[in-house]
């Protein structure tokens, strides 16, 4: 019997690239693939990288040359890049590192076998197409291992909102929804191998629209309800959404269905109307902000998470302070603020930038009041009892870890609970960056 291959892949980004790197690192599996965590290992190192980043390309080149001694040493080792920054690079990449066997775009990984057996004979393998397949259905039979109780599960790529900073249209492509009875199936799978958890995703998940049994394109609502009927599947969740697709069927469904976890990551990006015209959100502030009214009326305990953008091009310390106020007014739970960092091609890149300096001290000031806001919302915790998903041992003896509905990270001392078990937890305390608690019963 031949030994098996090792496979050392490192994942950049977003969950969806976590999904996709299961998902390559099983396409891989039929060609005699083992995975491992040592690239001085591997047969074969496959970056699967982000664009989303500032200099999101240079860090890559920058990773790649690190392993030019072990390529030395190991001239049988294939080098592979994946991912958003392969699809927007290309060829570029080979020729700027020709240690590089195989560059593959997040549209075309179903085909990494053959592209791989390419490398083996010696040539150069490149496919950044946006292929007509279905490449979830030539990946659809999955190994049946056991999992962690928390799975991702790609529902929907692609975006047709081309905001003026986002290269995700021109590296992902179009929205394309995967059907219904696809979904469904794979979440089963999962569920059948441990997973209690799993999150829908999606570059804008909310724009889901696959085709369901009944012939008719189903909504992102219709699909969590379907996957509601699932047996042992115990919480759903989705991300990443867009103002603009919240339907009343997804909001009510919030309100609703018992699986549907009290969380939502709902980015709006900035305060200012005229800087949310400038970045082609189709939306305003106060649309915004009667949005998360209308979700809070549906589900008053759901914790809202969000996304900003400081420094963007032609912002000024008026726009600035705009987004101030929707963050004091919406009160968030959780969030993510960058500074604007240009992206090549993206319409944003040819504006007048602000300077990094102004840039550095907006994204400080708005940082200090999302901490505090994040604070609160966990200090607020204290004495409820919440629903805890246990997903590993915590660092101390005896300790478990998991998320409670509301996405906080959960400890609880002296455990005797399982991990992928659901359980009852009183919180005791609320911590930096997580919740102590105690196991009711």
């Amino acid at each position: 019997m031949a030994e098996p291959k090792k496979l050392f892949i490192k994942t950049y980004g977003c969950q969806m690239n976590v999904y996709d790197s299961e998902r390559m690192a099983e396409a891989l599996g039929g060609q005699g693939y083992e995975q491992t965590s040592s690239p001085e290992d591997a047969d074969m190192i496959l970056l699967n990288t982000c664009h989303i980043r500032e200099k999101a390309a240079e860090k890559v080149y920058s990773e790649l040359g690190r392993f030019k001694g072990l390529k030395a040493e190991k001239p049988d080792l294939k080098i592979g890049v994946a991912g958003c920054v392969a699809q927007a690079e290309g060829a570029e990449i080979m020729r700027r590192q020709p240690m590089v066997d195989l560059v593959v775009g997040p549209q075309s990984y179903h085909r990494l076998p053959e592209l791989e057996a390419r490398t083996r004979a010696g040539q150069k393998a490149l496919d950044t197409d946006f292929p007509q397949e279905d490449k979830f259905e030539h990946l659809r039979s999955r190994p049946k291992a056991k999992r962690g109780p928390t799975a991702f599960l790609t529902v929907q790529e692609g975006c047709d909102k081309f905001c003026a900073f986002c290269v995700v249209p021109y590296t992902r492509g179009a929205e394309v929804s995967r059907p219904v009875e696809r979904v469904v199936t794979e979440a089963r799978d999962l569920v059948e191998r441990g997973v209690r958890e799993i999150t829908l995703l999606g570059q804008n998940v909310n724009a889901y629209h696959g085709a369901g049994p009944d012939g008719a394109d189903w909504s992102l609502a219709q699909l969590i309800w379907e996957l509601d009927k699932v047996d042992g599947l115990e919480r759903i969740r989705f991300t990443t959404s867009h103002p603009n697709d919240m339907t009343d069927d997804l909001i009510e469904a919030h309100g609703t269905c018992a699986k549907l976890m009290p969380y939502l990551h709902l980015p709006v990006q900035a305060g200012s109307d005229r800087i949310l015209k400038r970045m082609n959100r189709a939306h305003t502030a106060e649309s915004y902000v009667r949005l998360i009214e209308k979700i809070r009326a549906a589900r008053p305990d759901i914790l809202i998470s969000g996304d900003f953008i400081v420094g963007f091009p032609e912002e000024t310390a008026a726009d600035f302070q705009s987004t101030m106020d929707l963050v004091a007014e919406v009160k968030y739970g959780s969030a993510y603020s960058f500074k604007y960092s240009t992206r090549p091609g993206t319409p944003a890149a040819e504006r007048d930038q602000v300077p990094e300096a102004e840039k550095t001290d907006r994204l400080h000031r708005l940082q200090a009041l999302l901490t505090t806001q994040q604070r609160a919302a966990q200090d607020k915790m204290v004495n409820k009892t919440v629903g805890v998903l246990f997903e590993r041992p915590g660092r101390l003896p005896g300790q478990m870890v998991g998320k409670s509905d509301h996405l906080h990270a959960v400890h609880v001392a002296d455990c005797t609970a399982d991990a992928g078990t659901l359980a009852k937890v009183r919180i005791i305390s609320s911590e930096a960056n997580s919740l102590a608690g105690a196991l009711i019963g």
